[in-house]
């Protein structure tokens, strides 16, 4: 394992990468309508990120076709984008990565489309609040396993299940660096957190069963239960007390 720390100077462009991510996803947020297309929150976002001097960093990535990854109902993660409109009660993630002169900051959120049921609307937000959960008390010393652990503890406590075939991740050069962060495991494991880690911190919640299934585009995970998932994300730096959300 090589987890890279990041200088000062490379840690202002990643700041730079996390606010075009974040400011993309604000934009998305308001495109959210019934009759609205992945195809079209596709290219949205990706004028966006190239207008602000980025590229996206998941298109042509090991051979995805597209800017974002639009993840709906029961697609956990890296849905392919359509033209099928969205429907009343559906959900969708959108996972967005951008790279900001030679660095990386990646997110994703989960939007309900029109009027969704009360306890999918809990999923999203158990999801959203894990990610805050994970990430409490966390700063320079800890142990990687703390943030996976308060996770996995907040989502069975209320009723999910986590997803175990995905993970975080360290982020910088590289969309994918070490370490791997399951959003499960032990409290005081794994390795120490240290100032100037960049790490991106993903949440991926089943309502059913985690039991999962890849489709045949080999890309996107859905439930084997086809109960709907949710994915909450933010790409932060560690300090050496506390965090810093780049992608907020």
């Amino acid at each position: 394992m090589k987890i890279i720390i990041k200088t000062p100077e490379e840690l202002d462009l990643m700041r730079k990468a996390g606010k075009i991510v974040g400011n993309a996803l604000k934009l998305v947020e308001k495109q959210i309508y019934v009759g609205q297309t992945s195809n079209n929150l596709c290219k949205i976002v990706e004028d966006y990120i190239i207008s602000q001097g980025a590229t996206p960093s998941f298109k042509g990535y090991s051979g995805f076709p597209f800017a974002i990854c639009a993840s709906k109902n029961d697609e956990i993660v890296h849905g392919f984008c359509d033209d099928v409109p969205l429907k009343n009660g559906d959900i969708i993630s959108i996972d967005v990565g951008a790279k900001y002169k030679g660095f990386h900051s990646d997110a994703a959120r989960t939007f309900a489309v029109g009027s969704v049921s009360d306890e999918v609307k809990r999923l999203i937000e158990v999801t959203e609040q894990s990610f805050f959960e994970g990430l409490q008390g966390i700063k320079e010393g800890c142990k990687l396993g703390n943030i996976s652990s308060r996770i996995q503890r907040f989502v069975e406590r209320n009723g999910f299940t986590i997803v175990r075939e995905m993970a975080g991740h360290g982020v910088g050069k590289d969309l994918h660096e070490d370490p791997i962060i399951p959003n499960y495991g032990s409290f005081n494991a794994g390795p120490v957190l240290k100032e100037g880690m960049v790490i991106a911190v993903e949440p991926m919640v089943n309502m059913g069963s985690r039991d999962v299934a890849l489709l045949d585009n080999d890309w996107t995970l859905v439930t084997q239960d086809g109960k709907p998932a949710s994915h909450y994300e933010n790409t932060v730096i560690i300090l050496k007390e506390g965090i810093e959300i780049l992608t907020n």
